[in-house]
């Protein structure tokens, strides 16, 4: 069974920074896509960042020039290096996996981030 389990997220100033780490565990598959998606209170969780198995990445638009995104295939593992935080960055942050093989989808639990204005 694989696992997500994310790691990082905290209480931050507006202006601050913070770096999210996701290590997907249990047992050892290939991802096609390792992503972060987040979701504010009262809203729909929304992708933040994505990387695919060969180096594509897409960013949501208001994390454009702030937000990057990494990966260490061989540790299966995916980072979220936050920059520049606002308070409308506040959410609980996601892991996302989309197993290569099977095109299954694997969530983690989340991870709060809190940015106080």
């Amino acid at each position: 069974q694989v696992q997500l389990v994310e790691s990082g997220g905290g209480l931050v100033q507006a202006g601050g920074s913070l770096r999210l780490s996701c290590v997907a565990s249990g047992i050892i598959v290939s991802m096609r896509t390792m992503g972060w998606y987040r979701q504010a209170p009262g809203n729909q969780r929304e992708l933040v960042a994505r990387i695919t198995i060969n180096g594509s990445i897409t960013y949501a638009d208001s994390v454009k020039g702030r937000f990057t995104i990494s990966s260490d295939n061989a540790k299966n593992t995916v980072y979220l290096q936050m920059n520049g935080l606002k308070a409308e960055d506040t959410g609980v942050y996601y892991c996302k996996g989309v197993r290569a093989s099977s095109g299954m989808v694997y969530w983690g639990k989340g991870t709060l981030v809190t940015v106080s204005s």
